[in-house]
């Protein structure tokens, strides 16, 4: 309930006081989004494997951040476009998280449909969960 609450008033912030990112400033909000958006994909596959700890979570979410405005930023000061790495690194960590939080909410609504399935088919029979060996 708090999570909905929570993106409904930030989208009514966010629609109530609109504001731009000025162009210099702008491949520093993309890498910081990417940033964002790796973690929080993260915390949700390390809370489906019962993995999550919030901790680790903001250490990585704030580590990952500052590293990918540094290599920005020492992008920028030398002529190389380092944010690419970046890029590269938060996206394929973005589609490998989704991919497995994919498959475990496939898994998990998989699973559920074979024991209830399974369990209707038994009792259809008229079989028990006790095997007898005679």
């Amino acid at each position: 309930m708090y999570i909905v609450l929570s993106v409904l008033l930030g989208v009514l912030i966010g629609a109530l006081l609109p504001w731009s990112i000025p162009a210099q400033y702008s491949i520093y909000a993309a890498v910081m989004l990417l940033a964002a958006l790796d973690a929080a994909a993260g915390g949700i596959n390390a809370r489906l494997h019962h993995k999550f700890r919030g901790s680790l979570f903001v250490s990585g979410a704030l580590g990952n951040g500052l590293i990918a405005v540094f290599l920005t930023y020492m992008g920028e000061r030398i002529g190389i476009s380092l944010y690419l790495a970046a890029v590269v690194v938060f996206g394929t960590r973005l589609f490998q998280n989704f991919g497995e939080i994919r498959r475990e909410l496939l898994t998990l609504s998989g699973n559920r449909n074979t024991i209830g399935k399974n369990t209707d088919k038994t009792q259809e029979l008229g079989q028990s969960d006790h095997l007898d060996p005679l």
